[in-house]
């Protein structure tokens, strides 16, 4: 979606959250930042993250001390 349709969601939210009850601002004000997070796009540090490192498989030679029968 388009990031100004993100940042008109956010301000809706909001404008309807200085309306709202306790709990329900509480939740429209947090969805307000979820709607903001989504129209600032990824950040710059997740879109260097690369795909996690694979954990070392085991030794073949560690397989058969771990002490099953």
């Amino acid at each position: 979606m388009d990031s100004e349709f993100y940042r008109q969601q956010a301000l809706r939210a909001r404008d309807l959250a200085e309306k709202a009850d306790q709990f329900t601002t509480k939740r429209l004000l947090a969805l307000a930042e979820r709607y903001d997070a989504k129209a600032a796009g990824p950040s710059r540090a997740s879109r260097m993250i690369e795909r996690a490192v694979p954990l070392p498989c085991e030794p073949e030679s560690m397989r058969g001390l771990s002490g099953e029968a």
